[in-house]
């Protein structure tokens, strides 16, 4: 059955790469102490091989630390075979060690992943709590542990036991041969009985490896509502992305709309600047029923645009921002200009009619209702 949140939703989803990734900062990675047990016993297992033909020269150093022939020596064998054994315990340790440290990082590395995360050092309180200590002791995963440590220890014995008593015949007048020749037997026995242990261990880190795998993705599996949130998180919610396109959409038909309607420019009877931000051609036939009408707009570049086609058409351009951001804030292509705006655009008519008839005058003022006046962005200015 799979296991339930908080909530009581079933943990039914793969974990997420978002969520593998916060795990890992907490320190959460796929790991198999038998992995490591079995990878260390192998590289053991090969350093020995390796190193057997220096085994006879690593006795006779070992055996100088205990010659001495003279007074001389036998003053300083105290200080000078002392430094002698720590410089050969160091050795060893390097020699044996830094190979191990690689193979360890080279393990972990496959596992899981080499992971350093500073969470993990935090102090955490139910580490120490009784009752969280026990209920870790008993349960399922406490008990494969048991299980995985028995069978552990069983294989190894016996396989040894198997070992020994396939050698038992030599091995028992091991004490009447030579040093050289017991050793010999030894080692003849000794890397058998490791490499046998070698396949008992893989069999053990195989399993060991399914079995970590398996409860580490099942610890970090997810509801489909933790999918869903995660993935408005880090996607966008859809509701907001398809109202996105939505908008995306609108303004690409209206800029194309726009764009079509530059050819009208020439038929307006006047167009309203901002000088250069806005710019909205209106045409208004005299006796004719109804408000003037837009038949351009645009800002930015398709202001520029319609302002030199009205340059080239000879229609009279004016430079009057108010009332520009009023006519392209409230005013639809192909429709008639908003009822609040009627007295200042008749005003702005009969005034491009006369100048176009010859007469001399001044720009009028114009007066636009508070709820008409606007600012670049589209917000209101009242008050100004």
């Amino acid at each position: 059955m799979a296991e339930e949140n908080e909530d009581g939703q079933e943990k039914t989803e793969e974990p997420s790469q978002r969520k593998l990734d916060k795990a890992a900062e907490d320190g959460k990675v796929l790991s198999s102490k038998e992995m490591f047990v079995f990878t260390s016993v192998g590289m053991g297992l090969a350093m020995l091989l390796a190193s057997t033909q220096l085994i006879p020269e690593i006795l006779n150093v070992w055996g100088g630390l205990f010659v001495f022939d003279t007074a001389t020596d036998i003053r300083s064998f105290g200080l000078g075979k002392l430094k002698h054994v720590f410089y050969l315990v160091i050795l060893t340790t390097l020699i044996v060690g830094a190979p191990l440290l690689l193979v360890s990082l080279a393990t972990q590395a496959a596992v899981g992943g080499i992971n350093f995360a500073p969470k993990s050092m935090e102090f955490k309180g139910n580490r120490i709590n009784l009752l969280s200590g026990l209920k870790r002791m008993f349960s399922t995963k406490g008990l494969v542990e048991l299980g995985k440590a028995i069978l552990k220890v069983a294989s190894l014995f016996g396989i040894c036991a198997w070992v020994i008593y396939a050698h038992l015949p030599g091995i028992i007048y091991l004490t009447n041969s030579t040093l050289g020749a017991a050793l010999g037997k030894i080692g003849d026995v000794f890397p058998l009985m490791i490499g046998a242990m070698l396949v008992a261990l893989m069999i053990i880190a195989a399993i060991d490896y399914a079995w970590q795998r398996h409860t580490h993705i099942k610890s970090l599996k997810m509801t489909l509502k933790e999918v869903k949130d995660e993935f408005k998180q880090t996607e966008g919610s859809p509701e907001v992305k398809a109202k996105i396109r939505r908008m995306q959409m609108q303004q690409a038909a209206e800029g194309g709309r726009q764009r079509e309607a530059l050819d009208n420019v020439a038929s307006a009877t006047t167009v309203i600047t901002n000088p250069t931000h806005f710019a909205v051609a209106l045409k208004y036939e005299a006796g004719e029923a109804g408000a003037p009408t837009v038949v351009a707009m645009g800002k930015g570049k398709m202001a520029e645009q319609i302002i030199e086609r009205a340059n080239k058409a000879k229609v009279r351009v004016l430079r009057i921002p108010l009332l520009a951001r009023a006519l392209y804030f409230t005013s639809d292509l192909g429709a008639e200009i908003a009822e609040g705006l009627y007295n200042a655009v008749a005003i702005i008519l009969a005034y491009v009619y006369r100048i176009d008839r010859g007469e001399v005058l001044d720009e009028p003022d114009i007066i636009l209702p508070p709820e008409m006046r606007f600012d670049e962005n589209g917000r209101h200015e009242e008050g100004v």
